[in-house]
């Protein structure tokens, strides 16, 4: 019965097949990346080691963001799921009225999975943009900010629009 209002919903939602496929290329960018950077940089090196503005590292994060929470990998997967579930109901179920919100929802959904996939495989997420003045990160975690900051700005935008949220 579930699965098959799952898939009725699926049907019904028309464009969140779009929106899933630019989740999906997310996830599909950011492991790249972090297979390239597992595979081609030992943990804790750092490339170029000449240039001191921004640096390909390897670091290993079991926390989260800033590295805050180090070690609360298994508390941080099980809310990274049931946030990856609420995600996915409201582009479901709800949505924004908003094309660009939309995406932003598509690329914080995408860099969601990215992280919990790393911490469900690997029990640490792979960071590897390293600034000199800044904690390192990666594609998921700047897919999540460019997405929560193509929301904000856009309800920002369309704040007199009374219908943000779909139905609402």
């Amino acid at each position: 019965m579930l699965k098959k209002k799952l898939l009725e919903n699926l049907s019904n939602q028309k464009n969140f097949k779009h929106k899933f496929l630019i989740s999906l290329i997310v996830v599909f960018i950011d492991q790249t990346t972090k297979i390239l950077v597992r595979n081609f940089i030992k943990e804790g090196d750092k490339w170029p080691e000449n240039f001191n503005l921004l640096f390909i590292s390897h670091v290993e994060n079991t926390g989260a963001a800033f590295g805050i929470f180090q070690g609360f990998t298994n508390l941080l997967t099980i809310i990274t799921f049931f946030t990856l579930l609420g995600l996915l109901y409201f582009m479901l179920k709800i949505g924004f009225t908003s094309h660009w919100q939309n995406l932003g929802l598509s690329l914080i959904l995408g860099g969601a999975i990215g992280n919990f996939l790393d911490r469900l495989i690997r029990g640490s997420v792979t960071d590897f943009i390293d600034p000199i003045y800044y904690p390192a990160f990666n594609i998921a975690d700047s897919s999540i900010v460019i997405g929560t900051g193509l929301i904000l700005l856009f309800a920002i935008v369309d704040r007199n629009n009374k219908e943000i949220i779909k139905g609402h």
